[in-house]
């Protein structure tokens, strides 16, 4: 398993502070620059120390290329553990292979993706599948847009949405996608035993690789005068909507 399918690496001094000083986080390991000294670099090294956590010195340009963020790395980082986290093919492949997932398609807005996992884990969703490609990274944005949800949320990793569906179409998942103009809506469409939702980006919507495999397509009603619902609100309207057939 790719240690990107394991920990959600969390950049910065505060963030990484915050990490190792939560009980409730497993942090796997630190990297701080070997530029990074002063009170900040030594408080890290001490909340390491008390966690138990290792503390690994790199170059500044090995901290920027891990964390992925130039800009805002601070010369620090950290591996948080995402226990539920894994790869979308070994979660098809288990014997308890989630029976409702959804699926991101070119959500490129963190808080979007933060607030979606949040709401997704709180309705119990299976599975959240996040591309490596396409989709905002997992990064303290999005754990701040989750309110810190994301580090248990059940991430299901891969490399683009379009292999996502590939993946869950032959797994035996019904694959649906929310479109303002769908005639079905999510309040009234019979579900299969397995079912994805797509929910496509904030500008493009779905992407035509992914749309060129949609069984069906979904809307929420909305009979004032808006045309549509940010990604998220809209998540949140089928997450729980899933949860009230289960009542």
């Amino acid at each position: 398993m790719s240690p990107k399918d394991r920990f959600l690496t969390v950049y910065g001094r505060k963030p990484v502070l915050e990490a190792l000083q939560d009980p409730a986080l497993e942090v796997d390991k630190v990297i701080l620059a070997d530029t990074a000294r002063g009170p900040a670099a030594a408080e890290i090294e001490r909340a390491a120390r008390d966690a138990g956590v290792a503390v690994a010195r790199a170059s500044p340009h090995r901290v920027k290329v891990l964390a992925g963020n130039g800009k805002q790395d601070q010369g620090v980082l950290a591996d948080v553990v995402v226990p539920r986290m894994r790869p979308l093919d070994a979660a098809l492949d288990s014997r308890t292979a989630p029976a409702r997932v959804l699926l991101l398609d070119g959500i490129t807005t963190p808080a979007n993706v933060g607030m979606i996992l949040r709401t997704a884990t709180a309705a119990g969703i299976g599975g959240v599948v996040v591309p490596r490609r396409g989709v905002a990274a997992l990064d303290p944005l999005v754990v701040k847009a989750s309110a810190g949800v994301a580090f248990r949320a059940p991430v299901l990793r891969c490399g683009t949405a379009g292999q996502a569906a590939e993946q869950l179409t032959a797994a035996g998942y019904g694959l649906y996608a929310l479109g303002a103009s769908a005639r079905d809506t999510v309040f009234g469409v019979e579900l299969p035993s397995r079912a994805a939702f797509v929910l496509g980006g904030e500008t493009a919507g779905v992407s035509p690789e992914v749309a060129e495999q949609v069984t069906t397509w979904l809307s929420v009603p909305m009979p004032g005068e808006v045309e549509s619902l940010n990604v998220s609100a809209a998540a949140a309207v089928l997450c729980f909507e899933l949860v009230r057939r289960e009542l």
